[in-house]
């Protein structure tokens, strides 16, 4: 029996899509390479976009069904499954450091994983083989969110791989069927490359008012918000981020990184 110990894990960013993602011809390849290349995860601890609830939730620690929180489909799309295993070790250690630090923890064990989680580790991870715990964004102050990252951190040295799920751009009024990019896309996903790599993180947490157009980027910032959680996870390795898949989805940035 191996005693050795977990290999420490990156922290992700990643833009999660919609449920076509499956179907697109390319973005489902760069998910599933990106995941080859990493070490593998103990658990995946997943922040997603599509779950705001405060205090700060933890979500279901057996398997439970998936939340299709969206609307109008064609049905395919209602049955994915993704019985992937509960994390209650990982749940109890996410308590134990958020509530040392101060912030109160809720849990809601009858919510399962929301189509920002499911949707990119159906592709990671088809084998649903990796206990995978999600929690809620309490808040989205930019701030707080990383306070929270930074919180969390510890837990990649636990083999704990922790992901904020959500898109570089999501303002659905952007949405082109043709694949056409407006400028307001281009230019805060741009921007945010930009900052990424030159480690501005105060710029970053006023994207609102330092980045081009960031009210049109981000009309409602809930998309963008699990970035901060990523980027207060993986701090200690903001030098060696990395952009692992660029480009753009329905003229929505797609830009999803990865720290250490």
């Amino acid at each position: 029996m191996s005693t050795a110990a977990p290999e420490r894990m990156p922290a992700l960013y990643l833009s999660h899509g919609a449920p076509p993602l499956a179907d697109d011809p390319v973005w489902p390849g760069q998910l599933a390479a990106w995941s080859a290349d990493l070490p593998r995860p103990k658990a995946v601890l997943m922040v997603s976009a599509h779950w705001e609830e405060a205090p700060l939730a933890v979500g279901a620690t057996t398997t439970a069904p998936l939340v299709y929180d969206f609307w109008g489909f064609p049905e395919h799309y209602y049955r994915v499954r993704y019985a992937a295993p509960g994390a209650p070790a990982l749940a109890e250690s996410v308590r134990k450091l958020l509530r040392t630090a101060g912030t109160p923890v809720q849990d809601i064990p009858d919510r399962g994983l929301d189509h920002g989680a499911y949707v990119p580790l159906v592709e990671m991870f088809p084998d649903a083989d990796i206990p995978v715990l999600q929690i809620s964004l309490p808040t989205l102050d930019p701030q707080r969110l990383l306070e929270i990252g930074r919180r969390l951190a510890p837990l990649r040295d636990e083999g704990v791989l922790i992901v904020g799920s959500g898109f570089f751009t999501h303002n659905l009024r952007a949405l082109s069927s043709d694949g056409r990019v407006s400028s307001v896309m281009a230019e805060f996903d741009d921007w945010g490359r930009r900052a990424l790599e030159a480690r501005d993180l105060d710029a970053l947490l006023d994207f609102e008012h330092k980045a081009p157009a960031g009210r049109l980027a981000h009309p409602r910032t809930e998309h963008f918000a699990p970035l901060f959680v990523t980027l207060g996870a993986g701090e200690a390795d903001l030098g060696a981020q990395r952009s692992v898949i660029d480009g753009f989805w329905m003229g929505l940035a797609k830009r999803s990184i990865q720290l250490g």
